[in-house]
C-alpha cells in the first residue's frame, strides 16, 4: 500500500471510492420529506435564520452567552437548532429518535474551506424549507460539504421531487445542468424523464399533520402575542413567499 499522503484527500478517496459507489451510499439512506408535507407547510420557523439572535421570555429579553474563561458576554445566535427541529418533526421524528443523522442544507453556497458567508441559510426563507434538506446519516454529510458534484446531485433530485429551486440571488444557474444525466447519479432518484420519488421519503401521516398544525398556530400566536424582539415583518416576509396563510 502507498502510504504517502496525497496532496488532497479527496484524490486519496477517489482513488479507493468512485463517485458512483459515494452516491449509492447517499441514495440508500437519506430520508426525505413528502412533497405533500412540503405543500402542506413549506418552512417551519420563519422567525429563525442562521445567525439571528436568539431571545427568551417569549422574545422579550436577549440570550445571553458569557465565555467562561474570558468572562465575555455575547448575544447568542442560531447555529442549525430550528433547522434540525424542523426536519425532524417533518419527518414525523422526535430528537431521540435519530441519533448520528444529521440536518443537511440542500441549497447553499459551497465552500469546502467554510471561509464564504452562508447567505442563503441566513435568509428566513430557505433556513427551515423542508424541500431546502435531506437527512442523511452524519458521516455522509461530509461527501455534501466538500464535494460540489455531490451537493449538485442533491439538488437535482430535491428540485424534481419538490418542483422548486431555491431562488436566492446566490444559486448560479449552472446547479441544475448536467447533475441528473452524470453517470454516478442515481437510478431510482428522479430527473426529466423519470418522475419516480425518491427512496428514503416518508409519507405524510396524522402525526406529521398534527405537528405542522400546531407549529402554524404558533406563528400566528406569536405574531399576536410575543415580545417586542419577535420579527414580525421577516416572518410575514416569509409567508408571503411561500403563499402562508397567517
Amino acid at each position: 500500500m502507498d502510504t504517502r499522503i496525497a496532496n488532497d484527500g479527496l484524490d486519496a478517496l477517489r482513488a479507493e471510492m468512485s463517485l458512483a459507489e459515494i452516491m449509492r451510499l447517499i441514495e440508500r439512506t437519506a430520508r426525505w420529506v413528502d412533497p405533500e408535507t412540503f405543500g402542506l407547510l413549506p418552512t417551519w420557523y420563519p422567525e429563525h435564520r442562521r445567525r439571528g439572535l436568539f431571545y427568551k421570555a417569549n422574545w422579550s429579553e436577549p440570550q445571553l452567552n458569557r465565555n467562561r474563561e474570558t468572562g465575555v458576554v455575547v448575544h447568542k445566535h442560531e447555529g442549525n437548532l430550528y433547522a434540525n427541529k424542523t426536519l425532524t418533526h417533518a419527518l414525523g421524528l422526535r430528537s431521540d429518535d435519530r441519533p448520528n443523522w444529521s440536518c443537511c442544507h440542500i441549497w447553499g453556497i459551497d465552500d469546502a474551506k467554510y471561509a464564504s458567508t452562508n447567505v442563503i441559510v441566513q435568509d428566513a426563507r430557505y433556513y427551515s424549507c423542508v424541500a431546502n434538506m435531506v437527512l442523511l446519516p452524519t458521516p455522509l454529510k461530509a461527501f455534501t460539504d466538500v464535494m460540489p458534484t455531490v451537493k449538485a446531485m442533491l439538488r437535482t433530485c430535491a428540485f424534481y421531487t419538490y418542483g422548486w429551486r431555491c431562488g436566492h440571488d446566490a444559486v448560479p444557474m449552472v446547479d441544475l445542468k448536467a447533475p441528473g444525466y452524470n453517470d454516478a447519479y442515481p437510478a431510482s432518484w428522479p430527473n426529466d424523464y423519470r418522475r419516480d420519488l425518491p427512496p428514503g421519503i416518508v409519507p405524510l401521516n396524522s402525526a406529521i399533520s398534527c405537528d405542522a398544525a400546531r407549529r402554524l398556530n404558533r406563528i400566528r400566536h406569536d405574531l399576536e402575542n410575543a415580545g417586542p424582539f419577535y420579527p414580525r415583518d421577516q416572518v410575514r416576509t416569509v409567508a408571503e413567499y411561500w403563499k402562508i396563510n397567517l
